[in-house]
């Protein structure tokens, strides 16, 4: 696989892939993830991965149900209402499946911290439904030390996996040493639509936290809401900083702001002084 590469999309200009190490896992045969795919028994080339993967966006999932860690039932839409980021791992997976997700906890641990302790939700599912139990789902968080309370390690049957893989545009293949896939964390809206695609096994902090800064802070609210310009104040003056990795709030606009009222009220003296001459 070739290095780290952005690629656009000109019928959807916001949706820039942003690929850092690999996008797949190797390579392999029996494709998972579309009808096309499984009638073509081999690997998909990058180009038509990524074609099938950006087509998901905007579509809207259906409606699942999965086990939790505890081996409770939970469906889709109880996580609805806030934005989602999904993340198809397998657990027998030793090293890309683990290393996306210490990534992923990184970049969530800062938008955390950007965004708000409950202002998404993060959703880890097992898509070996052989293999992956809630168990085994447990073992895998705990492994990658995950206390968030708001990220979920789920498990579901074949039929589920097969329809939710289409919905979020995810591929995978089975190969000798078990599966190659894609490298992809959807962010999906608080309707419950496609909303961004961020590749690679190691994703960039800003990749992940962006489109959730834009779901969170940038969609319409309606002006009598007292939160409305908070959140406008927000998405435009919370900026990443990437000498310390982290998020933090921009004062340069209210500095600007306070210079440009300054500025004004001379004018205004000014001027008021000149009519006060000219009529004395």
């Amino acid at each position: 696989m070739s290095a780290a590469k952005i690629i656009q999309f000109p019928r959807r200009v916001v949706a820039v892939l942003l690929v850092s190490g690999v996008l797949f896992a190797g390579t392999g045969v029996g494709a998972h993830g579309g009808p096309e795919m499984a009638e073509s028994g081999s690997a998909f080339d990058e180009k038509s991965a990524l074609a099938f993967s950006q087509a998901a966006i905007g579509r809207e999932l259906g409606e699942y149900s999965f086990r939790n860690r505890q081996g409770e039932s939970v469906s889709l839409s109880s996580f609805g209402g806030k934005p989602l980021l999904v993340s198809l791992i397998y657990t027998s997976c030793y090293h890309v499946c683990p290393l996306l997700t210490r990534h992923l906890a990184r970049a969530v641990d800062v938008a955390r911290e950007a965004l708000g302790e409950n202002s998404f939700t993060v959703l880890t599912i097992g898509f070996d439904s052989a293999v992956d139990s809630p168990e085994r789902m447990r073992v895998f968080a705990s492994g990658q030390g995950i206390q968030d309370p708001q990220w979920h390690f789920l498990s579901a049957d074949a039929d589920t996996i097969e329809h939710l893989v289409r919905d979020v545009g995810f591929i995978y293949f089975s190969s000798p040493k078990g599966f190659d896939h894609l490298a992809q964390t959807t962010v999906i809206d608080g309707a419950g639509r496609v909303y961004r695609q961020v590749y690679g096994n190691e994703p960039e902090v800003p990749h992940v936290v962006e489109p959730l800064k834009q779901l969170v802070f940038g969609s319409p609210v309606a002006a009598t809401e007292p939160g409305d310009w908070i959140d406008r104040v927000r998405l435009f003056c919370t900026v990443y900083d990437p000498a310390t990795g982290r998020y933090r709030f921009d004062k340069s606009l209210f500095v600007g702001i306070f210079v440009g009222i300054l500025s004004l009220g001379a004018v205004a003296i000014f001027l008021v002084h000149g009519w006060r001459q000219g009529r004395a």
